[in-house]
Order: C-alpha cells, then sequence, then structure tokens
C-alpha cells in the first residue's frame, strides 16, 4: 500500500506532525507536468506578474519565494515593482494593463498595501480570470456561493493539507479562528464544501477556549503567537495552524507547539507547515487560469472550414466591458 503524500508521521507523544514539503512537491510535480502539456498545445508558457507596491524586506523574501517556485515548475515569473509614493490612479492603471496584457495569465497583488492605497479602490481594476489570489470580489462571491472560483492561495494550502490529513472531514466540527478575507473566510467556505460544521473565532469571540474544545478541526490564522494552548484543544484534533510571526528571531505559530504535543492528535509545523502549500498551490492556480484562458479564446475565435477552432495564445483576459 503506498502512503499518500504529506501522510502525517507519529512523533513520541501520539501527536502527528503533517508536514507541508511533501504536499508541495506532490502539487509542484503535477503542476509541471501540466505546464509541459500546455507548451506543446500552445507553444508557449504561463506567467504570473508579481505585482508589489514600495520596497520591503518581506514582500522581496516572499517575492524570491514565488519566482523560484515558478521556476521550479516551468512557470514565467515577472515581478512587478511600483514605487513606494505611487497612488491609488497609478496602481489602478497598472493592474489595468497586467489585466489586458495577453502576455500575463496571472496576476498576484502583495498585499497589505500601503496605508493610503484601499484594496477596495483598486481591486476592480483586475481581471477575475486572472486573480490567481483570489482577493476580487468575484471571486469571492462565487466561492461564497459554492461555485468554482479561485480561493486564496493560504486558505486553499490549509484545505489541501486537511484533506491529507488521514480522516474524512464530512460532518466534523471545524473551528477558524480570524476572519480575515485572505484566509478566515475562505477558509471556512471550502470547509462548508468539505461538509463540515463551520464555526468562525475572531478577536471579538468571548470565551474562546470553550469553542476550540469543541472542535474537530482547528483552523488558526489570528496572527497570535501562542494563541492556542494545549489546554484549549480537543483531544485528537486536527490543527492547521496558519499564523507565522518572528519572535526572538525565530518564526512561530498562532498555537503553543509544545502544550499542543499530546494533546492535538495531528498538527502542522510552523514554520514547515501551510507555507510551502501555499506557493504550490498558486502554481495549480496559475496553470488553471492558463487553460481557462486559452479556452475562452479559442472558443471567441471563428471556426474554418474545417469546423475546427484555430489554436489560441493563453492569457486573453475576461474582463467584462
Amino acid at each position: 500500500m503506498h502512503e499518500q503524500a504529506g501522510a502525517p508521521q507519529v512523533n513520541s507523544r501520539t501527536t502527528c506532525i503533517l508536514a507541508g514539503a511533501p504536499i508541495a512537491v506532490e502539487i509542484r510535480a503535477r503542476v509541471r507536468a501540466d505546464v509541459l502539456g500546455f507548451r506543446r498545445r500552445h507553444g508557449t508558457l504561463p506567467t504570473l506578474a508579481v505585482l508589489h507596491v514600495g520596497r520591503s524586506a518581506e514582500f522581496a523574501v516572499y517575492a524570491r519565494q514565488i519566482v523560484r517556485t515558478c521556476d521550479r515548475v516551468g512557470i514565467v515569473a515577472r515581478e512587478e515593482r511600483l514605487a513606494g509614493r505611487a497612488s491609488a490612479a497609478g496602481l489602478r492603471e497598472r493592474l489595468r494593463e497586467l489585466s489586458s496584457d495577453p502576455g500575463v495569465t496571472g496576476v498576484i497583488l502583495q498585499l497589505p498595501l500601503p496605508r493610503r492605497i484601499s484594496l477596495r479602490a483598486v481591486v476592480g481594476e483586475l481581471d477575475p480570470a486572472k486573480d490567481v489570489d483570489g482577493i476580487t470580489p468575484l471571486n469571492a462571491g462565487l466561492l461564497a456561493m459554492g461555485y468554482p472560483a479561485f480561493a486564496p492561495a493560504t486558505a486553499q494550502a490549509a484545505a489541501e493539507i486537511l484533506d491529507r490529513s488521514g480522516r474524512s472531514l464530512e460532518g466534523l466540527h471545524a473551528v477558524v479562528i480570524g476572519r480575515s478575507n485572505v484566509v478566515g473566510r475562505p477558509v471556512a467556505q471550502l470547509l462548508l464544501r468539505r461538509h463540515c460544521t463551520v464555526t468562525i473565532c475572531h478577536t471579538r469571540t468571548r470565551d474562546l477556549g470553550s469553542h476550540t474544545r469543541q472542535a474537530d478541526v482547528l483552523v488558526v490564522a489570528a496572527g497570535s503567537p501562542g494563541l492556542v494552548r494545549g489546554d484549549m484543544l480537543k483531544p485528537g484534533a486536527t490543527v492547521v495552524d496558519v499564523g507565522t510571526t518572528v519572535v526572538d528571531g525565530r518564526i512561530v505559530g498562532d498555537v503553543d507547539a509544545t502544550s499542543a504535543a499530546g494533546v492535538a492528535g495531528v498538527v502542522t509545523p510552523v514554520p514547515g507547515g501551510v507555507g510551502p502549500v501555499t506557493n504550490a498551490v498558486l502554481m495549480e492556480h496559475v496553470m488553471l487560469a492558463a487553460r481557462n484562458l486559452a479556452a475562452a479564446e479559442r472558443a471567441r475565435r471563428p471556426t474554418g472550414r474545417s469546423g475546427r477552432i484555430a489554436p489560441a495564445s493563453p492569457g486573453t483576459g475576461l474582463r467584462r466591458r
């Protein structure tokens, strides 16, 4: 019997550590094969534009990680940077250009934006068909309605990890800590699709532990180091820790790993849990965008005498005029 990629490893205290690296390897291998097939059919490669405003060490590290992952699967990466003094109008114009560029398959806008620029004021210029990180209202709405959509990559990564946790999710009580548009809300929607009963907790939730102790599945995305202790967990719970905060030079999660050991049944490590899977999922989204855009372009083209539709180049947007 073959082990599933990402199958949890049992440590000496009976808590299983579900690392993200094996899952990421599996996803990247699948995407790499898809990219090769796409190039054979269309003669070109999918292209991801990574757009950020200003200079930030954190953004630079994240951009390098994305570019490295693109290189590993054969996707072309284009880093796009606007000066830190760029205005909302300038960002809207750049998003408009990338959305209409037939050479761009997907666009990821690094968040958060500078305080003076509201995401709401600019996101309407991003073509939802190229919104591979699921930040546009259309993709968020489609996700909420249960229709096919691009979900934020981090939320999708958490769901992918849970799919490989070794237990069926159907009928389980899932508690999500965090209600952001990039993790908490979308991961709750993804868990609903998996037939979980979902509770969302947040900064105004009273007696957080009374909710977490009922959770068969707990996804923590609060950005608060050590928020969840072992005495707040239901014995045997599956815990996905999305939090990443640097404390005294170390990256720590929202779950106190020491006290959770021996209580949780399965837990993701920080670092090395959700992070590796997030970038792999992003590559999967870029490949899906490439296929969707190519199919849409092909459908718009008139058929020739043979009745066959001429092949299309990828990356043509689906913007509504």
